[in-house]
């Protein structure tokens, strides 16, 4: 069931309990097998933007690549289509490019709650290398972005980026595990203004990218408009 960004959860709903146990260990399934694949996906990108192979053996693995990608066949969901498996807007996506385990972009930052906001972890690998041995201008732009978002919904507002001012202050390296914090400082209205940075786990208490950014939680109209995929109960 997932409740929608514009409608109340239902109450009084009758349920079948062995149904739902069923389905519910059904889904578990599904998300173990795509972070599982997401997991392989992962190391396969490290290891092909380090790899110094010779031609023959990158060209052979090209065709090992297309071959298995000729295994995912079935349906494929639409672009506005919401995979059975996230919780959206106030939870998991599995195939978020920041936090998802079944996406071969994310780090994955996992991410829990702090004391006034979330706290999320990651280490950077090569594959999101910007200049050599530190992470890309824009990955920590996204990881900030999703984390002030994230907390955006965690405190009963999701909300949609309206800005973010981004401040460099050091390089970020990579493959040093990372703690990106992010807290709500205010509303007014719709609005929902958010704070966020990015340090070392060792450094904590030493900002290497900090960020302001403002949000703001769509009206119901425009959020049915954006999202058809929450119109349905599922």
């Amino acid at each position: 069931m997932h409740t929608s960004l514009t409608d109340p959860p239902p109450t009084g709903t009758a349920t079948d309990p062995t149904r739902a146990t069923a389905e519910e260990e059904e889904l578990e399934d599904q998300k173990a097998a795509i972070t599982h694949l997401g997991h392989e996906l992962r190391a396969l990108v490290e290891a092909t933007v380090r790899t110094a192979a010779s031609p023959d053996t990158l060209h052979r693995v090209a065709d090992g690549v297309r071959a298995v990608t000729s295994q995912l066949t079935g349906r494929r969901r639409s672009r506005a289509e919401i995979p059975q498996v996230d919780e959206f807007p106030t939870g998991t996506r599995i195939y978020s490019p920041v936090t998802g385990a079944g996406s071969p972009l994310a780090p994955p930052v996992q991410v829990t709650p702090t004391a006034d906001g979330l706290v999320g972890h990651c280490t950077l690998g090569i594959a999101h290398e910007g200049p050599p041995g530190y992470g890309h201008g824009g990955m920590s732009a996204m990881l900030l972005d999703e984390l002030m978002g994230r907390v955006c919904a965690a405190a009963g507002m999701p909300g949609l980026t309206v800005s973010l001012q981004m401040r460099y202050h050091r390089p970020v390296p990579l493959e040093t595990p990372l703690r990106i914090l992010a807290r709500v400082t205010g509303r007014d209205d719709r609005k929902i203004f958010v704070s966020g940075s990015i340090a070392t786990r060792t450094a904590p208490d030493t900002s290497l990218v900090t960020s302001d950014g403002v949000f703001i939680a769509p009206d119901p109209h425009r959020a049915r408009t954006l999202f058809p995929g929450l119109q349905a109960e599922r």
